[in-house]
């Protein structure tokens, strides 16, 4: 999977689209020139990706395509909780059962995508190491490096305070930040991408870093993909697009990307195939 390239992975994602904020704009490039460990972490509440999907799974595969090594961690353990980030109310809480399926279902999906061989991708789970926590322990050693003020001025829960936000959503960002913790202690994991409603999550893991081992991490977001008529990217009329063709069939999933507007066509091709961006400029 691997391929010559003569471009950073950071000048790919500019030029594609992908990045909407970085948390050190001269760092972060620099430290790609390298070779690095990142993660994005995935919410196992369906037995199936979506399209929407597709932005964080093809920067991972970006990332390996450079050289990096990127590690999909699926959220067996914080699947548990939920995240409120971008949501109006409460998800329905899953069984651990369920849940497992679902991980087990999601990661046969990342290896069509991802080259697990030879260490050159990672798959995980953190419910492999958060189910194993100690409550009392987990308060004193991380807990205490948390602020609420900070926490209760984040956008995700801001907007949820109105409408009811529950003490076990609101501990979804300390679980996210041990995450990171953990993969940078465990996997030596430099960097964590993920949408831009993660960005408080994000930012909270980097800051545990820096006060539990006094080292620098890094985050990287990516923009909401909507379509040229304001609708979120990979919905329809009938629901999400999904990935699994027991979900939406072959012919569906085809009829979605060609009935593409376009004014998106450009847009879409840089995000979601690896055409060189010297073919994808000729839709223009």
């Amino acid at each position: 999977m691997n391929q010559i390239v003569n471009k950073t992975v950071y000048e790919v994602f500019k030029e594609r689209g992908f990045i909407e904020q970085v948390t050190d704009e001269e760092k972060i490039p620099k430290l790609l020139e390298g070779k690095v460990t990142c993660y994005i972490g995935f919410d196992p509440t369906a037995s199936s990706f979506h399209v929407g999907s597709l932005v964080p799974i093809m920067a991972l595969a970006h990332m390996q395509r450079h050289g990096h090594r990127p590690i999909a961690l699926v959220g067996g353990g914080t699947g548990l909780v939920g995240d409120p980030s971008g949501k109006q109310e409460m998800r329905q809480i899953l069984s651990h059962e369920e849940i497992r399926q679902n991980a087990e279902a999601q990661k046969k999906q990342f290896s069509l995508f991802l080259d697990f061989s030879e260490d050159r991708a990672l798959l995980l789970n953190n419910a492999d190491w958060l189910t194993k926590l100690n409550y009392i322990d987990f308060l004193r050693d991380i807990g205490v490096h948390f602020s609420v003020n900070r926490m209760l001025a984040a956008e995700s829960v801001k907007v949820r305070l109105e409408t009811g936000l529950s003490f076990i959503e609101f501990n979804y960002q300390l679980l996210q930040a041990y995450d990171f913790w953990y993969l940078f202690k465990h996997y030596d994991c430099l960097v964590q991408m993920g949408g831009g409603d993660q960005w408080g999550n994000i930012v909270a893991g980097i800051d545990l870093i820096r006060r539990l081992e006094g080292k620098q991490a890094f985050g990287i977001t990516f923009p909401l993909i909507m379509t040229a008529d304001g609708k979120k990217m990979g919905k329809t009329e009938k629901g999400a697009v999904w990935l699994e063709p027991q979900r939406t069939s072959p012919y569906e999933y085809y009829q979605f990307w060609i009935n593409t507007d376009d004014r998106d066509v450009k847009r879409f091709l840089a995000l979601f195939t690896f055409l060189p961006m010297e073919e994808v400029e000729k839709y223009g």
